[in-house]
């Protein structure tokens, strides 16, 4: 076996020409791809071992690979190696600096394995401990969400639908709303998970090996489940990106959601909420501005997020079986998509410990817009028997009797609403109080303090 000299391309045996020197700029992913080389060295560590358990190599050169494998993944942790983009890929800048340690040797960590098998192993069991950590940030974010809540049980807001006044809510209840969207996200991360558990190597190019090689040791020595089953699909299969694209897609929309309200209430015009001063900037010309740019941030980092997503999509759509050059661009995506969102999360996290809300300005936004109106049409359906579209019709009436006397329901006299609807009698005054509006609203997975307290000892105990 020749050794890699003057640190040449494998191939060039068989191509006896230098490539073109734009194709050399963009044809070298090592920039992008030499965050996998603890994971790329863990993945041939175990490759080699297996290839001596089944006699394939010696016990010397197995030694000897692993001594220069080990020495490698050290002297890059302590920047003794310098990334050098004349090597292709992680997996060939590390087999060359075995090759400068070790010598010819270094040529049989190849056997039975291609860089097809390899990048995916590779990626997997990145994307193994990467969605682990999205899964723990995200459960940073709804224990501070389930504390904020707990504070503010009592805390009456407006609930929006077509961001006019609706019907009254605990603030608390509009916070944990977002716990539900989040424990859905980890969710699918969770899932995402049994996708990386198939091990990938020792598939080869595309076809398997004639070496009789044991995929169950390597499985279980890089902590997989269980191996792939075909070998073309393997090689061609990147459901496993899509799968983290997409989950991350959904989560980065449920942060800038959030991200969106947040800009609404703290703007002048809704006030609901103040944004302490660590988590805002201000203004190059007007002194008096405090800008929530990094809720700003979020929102629109999401389209980036969004990006990766179809534009892998968009890659894979046209591709025949087995695995071609485009396939390239999956880790970028991915590495783009994980560094967004793990900083899309800690910024979410920073933001929901630095907000205070307007009590006051909350409570005189539920006082308009006669937001108990609903309440009043089910009293009538109930007190009076009538059919809840004729107690909506009443109360059409009277919310019509306000707007012309620039009236509120809590300030209305009874006689005034005897005009309206003379069977109604002094109960129907309670239905204007905002608190009773709340505590009636009992059915399961309503707004009532309640309903509250329960769902956020659930969510504690979940999380």
């Amino acid at each position: 076996m020749a050794k890699n000299k003057n640190n040449q391309t494998v191939w060039s045996a068989r191509i006896k020409k230098n490539r073109s020197s734009i194709y050399d700029k963009v044809g070298s992913s090592l920039e992008v791809d030499k965050r996998l080389f603890k994971e790329d060295i863990a993945c041939s560590i175990a490759h080699v071992e297996m290839l001596h358990k089944q006699k394939i190599i010696s016990f010397k050169v197995k030694n000897k690979i692993l001594f220069g494998l080990n020495r490698i993944k050290n002297q890059i942790i302590k920047k003794k190696i310098l990334f050098d983009r004349k090597h292709e890929d992680i997996h060939m800048f590390v087999e060359n600096k075995l090759f400068e340690i070790i010598g010819e040797d270094a040529g049989y960590v190849h056997t039975a394995r291609s860089r097809n098998d390899q990048v995916i192993t590779d990626l997997k069991i990145w994307l193994r401990s990467k969605t682990v950590e999205i899964i723990n940030l995200l459960n940073n974010t709804i224990k501070i969400i389930i504390k904020k809540s707990n504070k503010n049980i009592y805390t009456i807001m407006p609930g929006f639908t077509h961001l006019k006044n609706a019907q009254p809510v605990s603030f608390a209840h509009y916070l944990l709303a977002y716990v539900e969207m989040f424990n859905r996200d980890k969710n699918r991360f969770k899932k995402n998970l049994n996708q990386l558990l198939e091990n990938p190597l020792g598939v080869g190019a595309l076809t398997g090996t004639s070496f009789n090689i044991d995929r169950n040791y390597t499985t279980k020595k890089l902590k997989f489940k269980t191996t792939t089953r075909n070998s073309i699909d393997t090689v061609s299969d990147r459901d496993y990106v899509l799968d983290f694209l997409y989950s991350s897609s959904v989560c980065a929309m449920h942060i800038s959601r959030m991200a969106e309200e947040f800009i609404i209430w703290n703007s002048d015009a809704f006030n609901l909420l103040n944004l302490n001063d660590n988590v805002v900037t201000g203004s190059s010309i007007m002194p008096q501005k405090k800008n929530p740019d990094p809720l700003e941030y979020l929102r629109g980092q999401t389209g980036n997020t969004y990006g990766d997503l179809f534009s892998m999509l968009t890659i894979l759509k046209g591709l025949p079986l087995s695995y071609f050059k485009d396939l390239q661009d999956d880790k970028k995506k991915v590495f783009d998509t994980y560094d967004r969102l793990k900083s899309s999360i800690l910024i979410t996290n920073e933001i929901l410990n630095n907000f205070k809300i307007n009590k006051k300005k909350m409570i005189e936004l539920s006082n308009k817009g006669h937001i108990t109106a609903t309440d009043l049409a089910d009293h009538i359906v109930r007190e009076l028997k009538y059919p809840f579209r004729k107690a909506y019709n009443v109360v059409a009436k009277l919310v019509n009797y306000c707007d012309q006397k620039n009236k509120n329901f809590n300030n209305l006299e009874m006689h005034e609403i005897k005009k309206i609807e003379p069977k109604l009698d002094e109960n129907v005054m309670k239905i204007f109080d905002l608190e009773n509006s709340i505590k009636s609203k009992k059915s399961f997975g309503g707004t009532s303090f309640e309903n509250i307290k329960k769902m956020i000892k659930n969510y504690s105990k979940m999380n």
